[in-house]
């Protein structure tokens, strides 16, 4: 796909992912995320032809007008959507795939002062909240979820939702809706309710002097909250 072609994909990419678009007018005007991209495509280009001052000095025009800071290095797929846009950072080595969705304030950034790979890996079809920071040169799987303000330090499986800091990776529970804050895993909630009917468990046999009931009940419980377990282990 040549240069052209990607930068008109940028821009109809708008109409279809975001329904508070009015007009191609305001789409010019209002939409700094696809600006952004415009000057990320033509400094990207000119980086892939070995040029370096040329591209960085067109980086930091994009990053000037639309505060957006996207190194010409950088590798980004198609129909990528950065929405809000404002805040965003896109290191040398980090690779984005196609059909991402990035909101306001993310940083995929780096955690290594050495030359080779140092960003993160964003595969297809990925939604970063708002505020998420995705650090060191980790993957996010394809149809991953990461939570506003998330602070993602490991890889994150497939068709996954990651939150916290640092972010813990559970199933996903929605694959229609690219991100829905309503129904993101509160790990804060999981541990307490984890805690309270470990207690009532623990009292209910020191009353009863019964060690097998207690048993059975932390097997089941232990069944029960398996996935999220297994988060806090990874």
């Amino acid at each position: 796909m040549n240069l052209f072609s990607l930068i008109k994909e940028d821009f109809l990419t708008i109409k279809k992912n975001d329904p508070a678009l009015k007009s191609n007018f305001e789409m010019f005007f209002n939409y700094p995320g696809v600006w952004a991209l415009f000057f990320y495509r033509i400094s990207n280009a000119l980086y892939k032809r070995g040029l370096r001052f040329l591209p960085r000095l067109i980086s930091a025009i994009g990053q000037f007008l639309t505060a957006v800071d996207i190194h010409p290095g950088a590798t980004i797929g198609r129909r990528v959507f950065i929405d809000h846009a404002t805040g965003v950072v896109i290191g040398e080595t980090a690779v984005v795939g196609n059909d991402v969705l990035i909101y306001q304030q993310v940083t995929l950034g780096g955690v290594s002062l050495s030359k080779g790979k140092r960003h993160p890996t964003i595969e297809d079809g990925v939604t970063i909240g708002a505020g998420a920071k995705i650090l060191g040169n980790i993957t996010i799987g394809k149809d991953a979820k990461i939570g506003a303000n998330s602070v993602v330090i490991k890889d994150v499986p497939p068709e996954s939702t990651a939150v916290g800091v640092p972010a813990h990776a559970s199933k996903r529970i929605d694959n229609k809706e690219p991100l829905k804050h309503n129904i993101m895993p509160d790990f804060e909630k999981e541990l307490f309710d984890y805690l309270i009917k470990r207690i009532e468990i623990l009292e209910e046999a020191i009353k009863s002097g019964n060690l097998e009931k207690l048993q059975e009940k932390e097997k089941e419980l232990i069944e029960a909250k398996k996935p999220f377990i297994k988060a806090l282990q990874d």
